[in-house]
Order: structure tokens, then sequence, then C-alpha cells
């Protein structure tokens, strides 16, 4: 397996990042993960605007995306996934202990590995966290994940593949790993920005293309929706066919369906769309 680390292509058993990594230490880092195929990755442009946006949260100097996008290339190349998961880290680098940066600058790591479709549909849970849509790092695609670890794991213990969250306001925020949508009357509703959740780079792909409508929601709408699916690089769009106790019968429904049949013949005819 060939790892691109700082400047060039390794083998796994040689890409070493230092124990003094600020992304190791403190979490002080920022991440993207995008679909690959064999026609390469899908939304390249988006996620590298993203990694930008994220890395200026951060206070972190703005990533070379020419420099990304050739380590995106030479690792897709040298490993070559029908389907996959290609994850590009940038990091604070090499700094002393505590949350002061060194001068050493960032660290890049890209690597790919191969995953399988995910099925049409799934189950979520809620749990009892919450977002902080006032926080420093809201709305930043950053490697401080402790939260979503502790919140997919309940998930797992459920029999369900993610973790639905309201914010600090009692709004019903995103998931672990992804935005979510719900059907109402017909129509495809999804929690505004302002609530705290990530632009996923999905989610907005999806308000074009289906015409969802940004609301602020309530966790209750998920005892009420007529339809539930859920958004992110590796999922599509994926309905929901239990949330908690509540089953949602012939997932996905027909609005769910249309909109899972625009994103893939949309995506399939422009894999890096504007």
């Amino acid at each position: 397996m060939k790892i691109w680390l700082d400047g060039g292509l390794r083998d796994v058993d040689d890409a070493r990042v230092s124990v003094l990594d600020h992304g190791l230490t403190v979490g002080d880092g920022v991440f993207e993960t995008l679909k690959a195929t064999r026609g390469g990755a899908f939304a390249m442009a988006r996620h590298l605007e993203r990694l930008a946006r994220s890395a200026r949260g951060l206070g972190l100097p703005e990533p070379d995306r020419d420099e990304v996008r050739r380590a995106c290339e030479a690792v897709l190349e040298a490993e070559p996934v029908e389907l996959g998961r290609l994850r590009i880290t940038y990091t604070g680098g090499l700094s002393p202990l505590g949350s002061d940066r060194g001068t050493a600058g960032p660290t890049l790591v890209v690597a790919v590995g191969a995953t399988t479709r995910r099925p049409d549909s799934t189950a979520v849970v809620t749990v009892p966290w919450t977002r902080n849509e006032r926080g420093a790092l809201t709305g930043l695609k950053t490697t401080s994940y402790a939260e979503n670890v502790v919140a997919l794991a309940r998930a797992h213990e459920s029999g369900a593949s993610e973790a639905l969250l309201a914010n600090t306001a009692g709004q019903l925020c995103e998931g672990t790993g992804s935005n979510v949508f719900v059907v109402l009357g017909g129509e495809i509703h999804t929690p505004p920005l302002a609530s705290g959740c990530l632009a996923g780079i999905t989610r907005d792909l999806v308000i074009r293309w289906t015409g969802a409508r940004e609301t602020e929601l309530t966790p209750d709408v998920l005892e009420r929706a007529e339809e539930i699916f859920l958004t992110s690089s590796l999922r599509d769009v994926q309905a929901v066919h239990r949330v908690d106790g509540r089953e949602l019968a012939d997932a996905p429904g027909p609005v769910t369906a249309k909109a899972m049949r625009v994103f893939d013949e949309r995506a399939a005819a422009d894999n890096d769309p504007a």
C-alpha cells in the first residue's frame, strides 16, 4: 500500500508521522474524505475548497491545492480501486507538547482504502449528546472526532450505522459523519448550516439538484417524517428504514428514491460538479 506523506509516495511501513505531530497530540488538523473510483475522485474541487476553508478556520496555513491534487492523483494511480475512501489529512505538524504550534509547518497525508457500496437503506439512532452550534470548530471538518467516535459506538451497539445529534438550542443538527434530510408533505427539508451542521459536499449538491429546503427542525420531526435519508461522500443518498424504535416501511420511499436517482445520474454525468 502506498501513502503520500509530505511530498512523495511511501510504502505504508515507511509512512511515519512523529509522535509529536500536533494532529496526534491535540487533534490540531483538518481532513476530507472523497469517494474514489477508477474514474478518479468525486467532487475534488469542492473538497479542496472545504479543506482550505477548514484550515483557515483553525489558523493553519492554507494548503497548496495543486500539491494536494497531485498527491491524490499519485495515490489513486498507485492504489487503483473500484470504489474507495480517499482520505486527505492536513495537520499542524511537529509541535511542542501542549496547544502551541511549532514552526516545522503542516503535515500532509493522503491515503486510499477500498470499500463496498452502501446498502440502499440503513438504521439510525438518536443520542443524548449535542453539537455546539457556536463553538470555535463549528462548520470545520477537523480531526477532533472523539465525540463522533463515542456517538457512533452507541449507534453500533443498537444495530445502527449512524447516530443523529441535536444542537444546544434543541434543534436537529446532523449525524456523526452525515447530513440528515426529512420529507414532510412530500417536500425535502434539511437543517440549515446555522444549526451547526457541517456543510456537506453531498448535502449541498442534493439541495441544488432536488430543491430541498433548509429548515429549522426539532428532533421530534424524526417521529413524524414521511421519509428520512442521509447524505455523505460514501453514502451518497441513503434511505433510513429505522430511527430508534420507529420503522419506516418500504424505505426508500418515493421522494428518497427520486433523490437517489437524480444524484446518481447527475454525479455520473459530471465527476467534478461546480
